[in-house]
């Protein structure tokens, strides 16, 4: 097994900043996930781990090995692109056994890491086509399986599902999991801006803004304790509810007129009396009769009712402010109708004003 160290990492193009003073330890074994939008710095990191780029400065370790500036091909890494990049005049079989052909591999080795990749990877019928002749899932299976033969112990994934459909996308999330699962000593770093394939897939998730690390945790923690208002909001659909108030010296949100108390928040210090805003996520609100056990409750006027297949997402006003939440999809709600809706505020996420950090 091994395990990967970036140490004080910094990347610059000429005066742009893209990595800045970046540090992370992953585990032997572990599946971690590099999420944010698009122009955080994820595949940039990515690839300077794969020794694609090379760091302005930082190190980078590998099995406790320093790989700063060693070439990709002595990293002992495996990497699979969002883009196939299968050679399209070779079968499957002379896709996957191209690399090894090249290092001069014995001929039986080359069959045998083949025979396991492909039945790890269930493409064992597919050996003698052409990449012209598979679907764009099948493609990335030999994508993956090209990484998976060379038999290394750190696997690199940038964006792999991101050109495939939301059904196959769904299906080939599992297959990475088991995957995983069946190479339990692999350490596996895996790039997408997708927080359903970060929160599925995930032992650990980096959450990236600007270059840095925001949050590194399990996806439970990301989920419900994240860091600050930025990651709350980034993680989960439909997004969090955000209200902007005031957090009161009687441990009291005040936002709209409204006190909504937090005797039942778990703070990390005394609050005091400051600028605050609260997040609330849709799933944790309840309408109706199960509405009036939780510790706040308030009538909303229904807005916006949008079915979405199993659950129906409903938009209301908290005061001026939108506020949405989910409810069973058979529910017959309607648009003007008023509702009795609560929430226990311990399931909030309350935030500083100034500094966007959690409370």
């Amino acid at each position: 097994m091994a395990s990967v160290s970036v140490r004080n990492l910094d990347l610059s193009f000429g005066a742009i900043k893209v990595l800045q003073n970046l540090n992370i330890e992953i585990e032997e074994g572990e599946f971690l996930v590099l999420l944010g939008s698009s122009g955080c710095g994820k595949s940039t990191l990515l690839n300077c781990i794969a020794g694609l780029l090379d760091v302005t400065a930082g190190q980078i370790f590998i099995n406790n090995k320093n790989v700063t500036w060693l070439e990709p091909k002595d990293r002992d890494i495996g990497m699979v692109f969002q883009s196939y990049a299968l050679y399209p005049q070779m079968t499957v079989e002379g896709n996957l056994s191209f690399g090894l052909k090249n290092s001069r591999m014995p001929r039986d080795e080359i069959a045998q890491r083949i025979k396991r990749a492909a039945e790890i990877l269930h493409i064992e019928p597919l050996l003698k086509r052409k990449p012209a002749q598979l679907s764009g899932g099948q493609r990335q299976r030999v994508a993956i399986g090209r990484a998976l033969v060379r038999d290394v112990d750190v696997f690199l994934f940038d964006e792999p599902l991101s050109n495939l459909d939301a059904k196959l996308r769904a299906e080939l999330r599992v297959e990475i999991k088991r995957l995983h699962q069946r190479l339990e000593n692999n350490t596996m770093i895996y790039v997408t801006h997708d927080q359903i394939e970060a929160l599925t897939l995930a032992d650990r998730i980096a959450i990236m803004k600007g270059g840095a690390i925001q949050q590194l945790s399990d996806p439970h923690t990301i989920y419900n304790k994240p860091v600050n208002k930025y990651v709350a909001g980034f993680v989960g659909s439909p997004s969090i509810n955000f209200l902007e108030g005031e957090m009161t010296d009687a441990k009291a949100f005040v936002t709209e007129g409204i006190a909504i108390p937090m005797d039942r928040y778990d703070f990390a210090a005394p609050p005091g009396t400051r600028k605050a805003s609260i997040g609330i996520r849709p799933e944790h609100i309840h309408h109706g009769d199960s509405a009036a056990a939780m510790p706040f409750t308030m009538t909303a006027h229904i807005d916006v009712i949008e079915p979405m297949g199993s659950d129906t997402q409903v938009w209301s006003k908290f005061g001026t402010q939108d506020f949405r939440f989910r409810v069973d999809g058979q529910t017959g709600l309607q648009a003007g109708q008023e509702v009795l809706i609560g929430f226990d505020p311990a399931m909030a996420s309350v935030f500083d004003t100034d500094t966007e950090l959690r409370l």
